[in-house]
């Protein structure tokens, strides 16, 4: 039996190039993902990290690159730090197109189990509706620039 996957498709008015580095750029990934960055070189193979911008030690999710052709395709699996079991990676997609003038965003992330597709239901809409907010207009959604964790 295959595992969930959640799709979310958005459309921002700026450049694949913008994005890609939105995505990856810590002072960027602050202001639109809950006060946290996302590290790594970015070359397949290598590990990434979302950890807390205020605390590195802290680290919500972790993972490895698993493919990288920017600025239009990443992969990357995706786990707590402390689940170490293979089984319980789950895979994150970002493809970006270019599209009438604009970009298309599309964010699979796929191999969940229940709980992983319960808290990234509402995670993803958040993240990627500030994304934009902020490529368009300069400015983020001011919920997602503040620790999640803290704000529970």
């Amino acid at each position: 039996m295959s595992k969930p996957e959640f799709v979310y498709v958005i459309y921002i008015h700026a450049p694949s190039e913008k994005i890609w580095q939105a995505l990856m750029d810590p002072e960027m990934t602050k202001e639109f993902w809950g006060r946290h960055r996302n590290q790594s070189d970015w070359k397949i193979g290598s590990a990434w990290r979302h950890e807390n911008y205020d605390d590195a030690t802290d680290i919500a999710v972790a993972g490895h690159i698993v493919e990288s052709d920017p600025p239009r395709r990443l992969v990357l699996t995706w786990a707590r730090p402390d689940e170490t079991d293979k089984a319980a990676f789950s895979r994150v997609t970002f493809e970006i197109e270019e599209f009438m003038g604009s970009a298309r965003l599309t964010v699979t992330h796929s191999d969940l189990t229940p709980e992983t597709l319960r808290n990234i239901s509402a995670g993803w809409p958040a993240v990627l509706s500030s994304l934009k907010s902020l490529l368009e207009t300069g400015a983020s959604l001011p919920m997602t620039r503040r620790n999640w964790k803290k704000a529970r």
